[in-house]
């Protein structure tokens, strides 16, 4: 670009200016997971960001109440890490990690290691939760065959699940709209039903509490498969992107119980639950559940810089360390596996967690989140919420002859354009997930809000 191109006095004016205004046209870029005509006839462009707040392109303040997309779980524009990642570009942009390194990636291993259920020592960096889904579901078909079963390639998911957008995310995943469009996915694949039963469980408060009977449909599968041809099971804590779905009481603990007694992997995905949401820094720690593996991504940056990581068990890492020093011990890996600026960011992150203990608000104002949420019981067309830690759903009955999920995109839209507030919708669910940094005055302004717009909603 040429200094009489420039329109301001500085670059960074420039820049700041650039992602500040509307762009001419919008039809260049395809955006993921939307109704794209629909969005472009209205569009809703962010401009900035800071605290609990995002600012559209008109200068309306917005408040965040879905932490992004369930990952700027620090609040966003946080000085720490806005001042790591600025140092880190004029430092190291970039460096390879096959077969050298920089000392970010090890650091914040250990860091990770450190948090991590125990046993869980070892980190394995991708760029998304997608990929640390199929770089997880890659560990453990590599290490049943390092260790002399390569049989064992069938993975075991559940419905309404969501585990990314790869090949394997999808195959293992159990949204059809995600699945229908792309063929058969990976073979070997099966699923255990979901755990919503709004017939028994509607408007519970935390954990519910029927379901964990449907944990015994492992065994069956299991033994329609044979335990020796299963590689692992993988199993969101909480589902969110399905609409907060919640474990029954019970339930994980007996999926745990069942993977080892048939020698069956268990990888938990908290690429959500993870860094904060449910009250501990994993979910497996609150709920008191270790997995074998478990992916993460989101929180991890605090959503400035894409990243993703895998942590691994003891006794799987040192399985693959078995062979001659100098042979590659994983075929797999990414250009931007533990990329210098990703990992500054997640440090600087990690740093302003424990600096401002908000591992510890989902917990603090857990009650508090959850009697605002369930106030909302009994207005129109509300079918059911549910809550746990600071996740929180409000499900809506279908709108009849209407497509599906066209009364939950009313209550999303209503909520941005009149109550200038961000949530989250799958379906006919509006999802809650604010930063956790939120005070009680948000909660009472996010809850005040959907009281106004839902008796509104047709």
């Amino acid at each position: 670009m040429s200094a009489e191109s420039t329109p301001s006095p500085s670059l960074a004016d420039y820049y700041a200016e650039q992602a500040a205004q509307a762009p001419d046209n919008l039809d260049a870029f395809w955006l993921p997971f939307t109704a794209n005509k629909a969005f472009k006839a209205r569009p809703r462009l962010l401009a900035s960001a800071s605290g609990m707040y995002y600012t559209d392109i008109e200068g309306r303040q917005i408040l965040d109440a879905c932490a992004g997309l369930w990952c700027v779980n620090a609040g966003h524009a946080r000085p720490r890490i806005v001042e790591a990642i600025r140092q880190q570009v004029g430092t190291l942009d970039f460096a390879p990690n096959f077969a050298m390194a920089s000392p970010l990636p090890f650091k914040l291993a250990e860091r990770l290691a450190e948090l991590a259920p125990v046993d869980l020592n070892h980190v394995f960096f991708t760029n998304s939760g997608s990929e640390s889904v199929d770089s997880a579901m890659k560990i453990a078909l590599a290490y049943h065959r390092v260790r002399g079963q390569g049989q064992r390639t069938r993975f075991i998911g559940r419905e309404k699940a969501y585990h990314g957008v790869g090949f394997g995310g999808i195959s293992v995943g159990g949204l059809p709209n995600n699945r229908k469009w792309f063929g058969p996915g990976l073979p070997g694949v099966d699923h255990l039903r979901h755990t919503l039963d709004l017939e028994r469980n509607a408007f519970s408060k935390g954990l519910p509490v029927h379901g964990v009977e449907w944990a015994e449909e492992l065994e069956r599968l299991i033994t329609l498969h044979d335990a020796s041809t299963i590689a692992a099971v993988i199993i969101e804590p909480i589902s969110g992107s399905a609409g907060v779905i919640l474990p029954p009481q019970g339930y994980l603990q007996r999926i745990r119980q069942l993977c080892d007694k048939h020698g069956v992997l268990l990888i938990f995905d908290e690429v959500i639950t993870g860094f904060g949401r449910v009250g501990k820094a994993f979910a497996s720690q609150r709920f008191g559940v270790t997995p074998d593996l478990m992916t993460t991504a989101k929180g991890l940056t605090n959503g400035c810089v894409p990243m993703g990581a895998v942590l691994v068990s003891d006794g799987i890492f040192e399985t693959f360390m078995q062979g001659p020093d100098n042979v590659i011990d994983l075929f797999h890996g990414y250009t931007y596996s533990g990329h210098p600026l990703a990992c500054a960011a997640a440090l600087a992150t990690l740093d302003t967690y424990a600096e401002e203990n908000l591992f510890e608000k989902a917990i603090e104002l857990g009650d508090y989140w959850q009697a605002g949420l369930h106030s909302l019981k009994g207005l129109p067309h509300v079918v059911d919420v549910r809550n746990f830690g600071l996740i929180g759903a409000v499900e809506f009955a279908p709108r009849p002859d209407a497509h599906p999920g066209a009364r939950g995109f009313e209550a999303f839209t209503r909520a941005f354009n009149e109550g200038q507030m961000l949530t989250r919708i799958t379906g006919d669910v509006l999802a809650l997930s604010p930063p956790l940094i939120v005070e009680k005055a948000h909660i009472d302004r996010i809850f005040n809000t959907l009281a106004e717009i839902i008796p509104k909603l047709d």
